[in-house]
């Protein structure tokens, strides 16, 4: 059911009720009723599935299964609180509850291959805030920054506190290593929740060697979770597990990062390479980008410290923060590999060769695929291949060591293809399915279906160029000037700039709901202005401001992004089953009841990787999608003279996010400006960057509602 709703998405208390209704729904599944859209008007292949009930299914499968070896991991980064999935596009549709049962799977089967699995995540997980912190240590969380913390979607985002459903979830994957990102160190008190409560949860499987936090009772330093970690796997490999943030700046002041060219001289560091104890694998992970040639890595400085150490120990790294996929070759026995964001991307890596003294891990296990490729790199340009980077190199140049990466889509129908027996009644776990019923349950109750309108079209952020239809920055202006607007000032001519940092996704063609709401601008900055601007001066800035430095906070670029992901037209509804062991090696066949309406070599738009072993990684091939380069700021003009002349003056509204950069601007333009001359437009407890798309939906996309027609997404 879709509710329409007139209240603002920026109101997210919710009354001690919540928690109690909420209780009583964590066990209920809701029935898929139907998905959005007027389904009589389509023709819908079937599939049965789990997921949310509004989720959409892939209709093409993968075709080539996984190759196990000696080591396989399975990888998630940035997921930024997407754990109910991409509602709206097919190839992303599964539920973290989806991918539970996935992982189990997967464990399962390695044990009757008899290797081993381990699974990581490096950073940017959904916060929370669940125990309480120490009376008076840190201050509340204020509007304008709360979306910074998360940066996804209104399972994690609309909660008060942030994350308070969310991570508990999230919690259900037995994850071996897990790493801090950025996103946690912005604010003092969700680093301070880190430490006191997420860290607890995971214990010495989360790293952080180099991030600290002032202990408020020792008034010391100390790291928030563990330096690092020495384990030996299920069939006895023994490891030693780093994880290292990028040389972040932009940490809240109670926090520590230490670079990584200090880092790698302390004497903890060289202790831990040196360890006294065998050591069969260095496991390397971080909050970083992989490929050390990308601005911001520090993945180079810790290799060439590790190997200079020890020549002739392995090295798998995994890392993040990029939102790429990418698989990097340092040396015959190194590699790295980074598997996206927002749960788009489950990487699988796999690996054969590593000598060991007490393993008893099957080398090249029997009755599936195995890896075969050398640490060589082959796919990467000259300009950004790592290998060739002037690393010094193993001592084992004839290493034999062999590997295979794959990158997943994240959907259902790729979890069932690479799950043992992917036949119907085969992939959901019980702990799966409760978890899918807890999402649910949480949706519900946090009512992300309420409409407010439905999107006449798609409005991609990259995949159009900047000022043609269907770009989301050519609409962005229209809708900032229709609805921010000061009622006591709606006569004085105003310019409106806001960050293109602000969009973070595209908004597909269908319902715009509460939870898109925080999807395609998940942050709360406020919109703030200095009066009676000569216009003169105020024209200038949009030009000043995009020609300065990148935005240093939201630094991705929509270039980095080499994709996007296309809405589907099914809408399954479900069964369930577990899995049997005497299944576990059976052919692969694509779950019953399906129709499919794509042959196998048909291609949907979506990821098309090169990375140093080629251009084979993605799991499923993909027609790419164009991605162009966009402005870092957009301007709207409002209440300007009919007659096409300009103003003598305006209101210059920006937002709180920049507003020093604007000040400085102001000033080399000969202005004499200051914070005492600012003050907020719109009340920013009531009207922020995630109100006005709301407010627009409200008053022109009413047509259809509440059978919004929903598109293909983003295809070309």
């Amino acid at each position: 059911m879709i509710h329409i709703v007139d209240w603002h998405p920026s109101i997210k208390m919710l009354s001690s009720a919540f928690f109690v209704g909420l209780a009583g729904l964590l066990s209920i599944a809701s029935a898929c009723d139907n998905c959005y859209g007027p389904l009589d008007s389509l023709q819908h292949s079937r599939l049965s599935r789990r997921m949310q009930p509004e989720a959409l299914n892939a209709t093409v499968a993968p075709t080539r299964p996984l190759e196990w070896g000696q080591l396989n991991f399975l990888h998630t980064t940035d997921t930024h609180g997407w754990l109910e999935g991409h509602l709206k596009e097919q190839n992303y549709g599964a539920d973290w509850g989806d991918f539970v049962s996935f992982s189990k799977h997967l464990q399962q089967k390695a044990d009757y291959l008899g290797v081993d699995l381990l699974l990581i995540d490096t950073g940017e997980q959904p916060c929370r805030l669940m125990k309480a912190i120490p009376a008076g240590l840190v201050p509340l969380l204020i509007h304008s920054t709360t979306g910074d913390l998360h940066d996804g979607n209104g399972l994690s985002d609309a909660e008060t506190p942030d994350g308070v459903l969310s991570n508990p979830v999230f919690e259900n994957i037995d994850y071996d290593i897990l790493t801090i990102g950025n996103h946690e160190l912005y604010l003092a008190n969700v680093a301070y929740e880190t430490f006191f409560n997420f860290s607890t949860v995971y214990g010495d499987k989360y790293i952080t060697s180099n991030v600290q936090i002032l202990n408020p009772t020792t008034q010391e330093f100390q790291y928030i979770g563990q330096q690092y970690r020495y384990f030996t796997t299920k069939h006895g490999l023994r490891i030693m597990a780093l994880g290292v943030l990028y040389d972040f700046t932009g940490n809240t002041n109670v926090t520590k990062v230490i670079k990584a060219a200090d880092l790698v001289k302390e004497t903890w560091f060289t202790s831990a390479i040196n360890y006294p104890q065998p050591i069969d694998l260095f496991l390397v992970t971080g909050h970083n980008p992989i490929r050390p040639t990308v601005g911001g890595s520090t993945f180079g400085v810790l290799y060439n410290a590790i190997r200079k150490m020890r020549p002739s120990v392995p090295i798998q790294a995994f890392g993040g923060h990029t939102h790429i996929r990418d698989f990097v070759v340092f040396d015959s026995m190194s590699t790295g590999l980074e598997s996206g964001r927002y749960c788009e991307t489950l990487g699988f890596l796999s690996m054969s060769g590593i000598k060991s003294s007490n393993s008893t891990s099957v080398m090249n296990p029997k009755g599936v695929p195995n890896p075969t490729t050398k640490a060589i790199s082959m796919g990467a340009s000259t300009a950004t291949a790592t290998a060739s980077a002037g690393f010094p190199s193993s001592s084992a140049n004839a290493s034999s060591l062999v590997y295979s990466r794959r990158y997943l889509d994240w959907n259902r129908l790729t979890f069932a293809y690479h799950a043992a027996g992917s036949q119907d009644g085969t992939f959901d776990t019980s702990s799966g399915l409760e978890v899918t019923s807890d999402i649910t349950a949480i949706r519900k109750e946090l009512n992300l279906t309420a409409l407010y309108g439905c999107a006449p079209e798609t409005y991609c952020f990259s995949c159009k160029p900047f000022g043609t239809d269907g770009n989301i920055f050519s609409l962005l202006p229209t809708a900032l000037n229709i609805t921010v607007v000061n009622a006591t000032r709606a006569t004085t001519p105003r310019i409106i700039i806001i960050n293109t940092g602000s969009i973070r996704f595209d908004l597909i063609q269908g319902p715009f709901t509460y939870d898109d709401s925080f999807i395609v601008s998940p942050f709360t900055d406020g919109f703030q202005y200095i009066p009676d601007v000569p216009y003169a001066t105020a024209s200038q800035v949009l030009g000043q401001l995009n020609s300065a430095p990148g935005d240093a906070k939201r630094s991705l670029q929509h270039s980095d992004f080499d994709f996007r992901s296309l809405a589907g037209d099914i809408c399954p509804d479900g069964s369930l089953g577990i899995m049997s062991s005497e299944n576990i090696l059976k052919p692969r066949s694509m779950t019953r009841g399906l129709q499919r309406r794509q042959s196998a070599t048909t291609l949907t738009p979506g990821y098309t990787t090169t990375d140093d072993f080629g251009k084979d990684g993605d799991d499923t091939p993909h027609s790419k999608i164009p991605s162009y380069p966009q402005p870092e700021y957009i301007e709207s003009n409002g209440t300007f003279p009919t007659d096409g002349s300009t103003p003598e003056a305006v209101d210059l509204i920006f937002l709180d996010y920049f507003t020093k950069d604007v000040l400085s601007i102001l000033t080399t333009l000969g202005g004499k400006y200051t914070m005492a001359d600012v003050s907020y437009y719109l009340d920013p407890d009531s009207f922020t960057t995630q109100s006005y798309l709301p407010a627009y939906a409200k008053k022109f996309w009413q047509a259809n509602v509440p059978n919004c027609p929903t598109g293909e997404g983003v295809t070309k």
